[in-house]
């Protein structure tokens, strides 16, 4: 059994759905929480101490270790207070599960640059902040996990939600560059894109997924990617209905010339357009162009 004894997690956006059913799976495996949610609506007006004080009685009730936060992820005092909070209670910071997120989906032409920022505040802002003010304590520690939650939503794209999907694909960059820097402290971040049964997504999903894409289907695959034995950096995982698989951005073969024009570009775009082989890497990319 994957245990977490001993280490101290901070889960974002945990009084519901996603965020719950992973700060209840750790708790029951050893870890101390940080329950942290604002208590908003899905559109993130509002607030209460509500949902973040039960899913911390709840773990307290079934013999575990944790503690509320009702603290804004989206400013630098908030994401300050919620690392402040671990450290006060458990002297340290292990885990953190950015998974925190609020919903204000309009066509683009209807969508206002409040709709629009205010999304990436929650998600992106969010999860760089968070991370930002633990990651200090993990460099010093030589040890971190990070999970960042995208979707389907920003890899792929869809209808009303250009500010959903752009902050979910920001995160992947900001992903792959943690992998990246935190390799030679012993911190790995990864993301997930997962499909689950919750407030956010209950409007959206067909209702026979309620049963078989459960939060808990999600929370195994976090799980194991915040444990000590997670070797894997900077990979993004599609998770829902019991599959987990790995998503990669490629690159084709393309097709080189020195005599690049707009029309020999249009002449030969059946070879631009080829999938196959393709490159992973952004050095690959380089030495293909050399």
């Amino acid at each position: 059994m994957l245990r977490f004894d001993d280490r101290v997690a901070i889960i974002t956006g945990a009084g519901h759905g996603l965020g719950r059913s992973h700060a209840l799976l750790l708790a029951e495996r050893g870890a101390k929480v940080v329950v942290n949610d604002l208590g908003g609506a899905l559109d993130g007006t509002g607030a209460s101490a509500g949902p973040a004080a039960e899913v911390a009685e709840l773990i307290t009730k079934n013999g575990g270790q944790a503690v509320a936060s009702t603290d804004n992820v989206a400013t630098p005092e908030g994401a300050r207070a919620i690392v402040g909070t671990a450290v006060d209670a458990f002297g340290k910071v292990d885990i953190v599960v950015n998974n925190a997120g609020i919903l204000r989906d309009k066509s683009f032409g209807k969508m206002t640059v409040e709709d629009f920022d205010g999304v990436l505040a929650v998600h992106v802002r969010g999860s760089y902040l968070v991370t930002q003010a633990a990651y200090p304590l993990m460099k010093e520690a030589g040890y971190g996990r990070i999970v960042n939650t995208s979707s389907p939503a920003g890899l792929f794209g869809n209808f009303g939600q250009a500010n959903y999907s752009t902050a979910k694909m920001g995160l992947v960059g900001l992903t792959k560059t943690l992998g990246i820097e935190g390799a030679r402290n012993g911190i790995k971040a990864n993301a997930i894109a997962p499909i689950a049964w919750t407030r956010m997504t209950e409007a959206l999903l067909p209702a026979e997924f309620e049963a078989k894409f459960t939060p808990e289907r999600v929370s195994a695959l976090v799980a194991c990617l915040v444990h000590d034995s997670c070797e894997v950096s900077g990979e993004v995982f599609s998770v829902g209905g019991g599959r987990v698989a790995r998503v990669f951005v490629a690159e084709g073969p393309g097709w080189k010339t020195d005599d690049l024009t707009p029309e020999t570009i249009a002449g030969n775009w059946e070879a631009i357009m080829a999938e196959q082989p393709y490159v992973l890497t952004a050095g690959d990319s380089m030495k293909a162009m050399l």
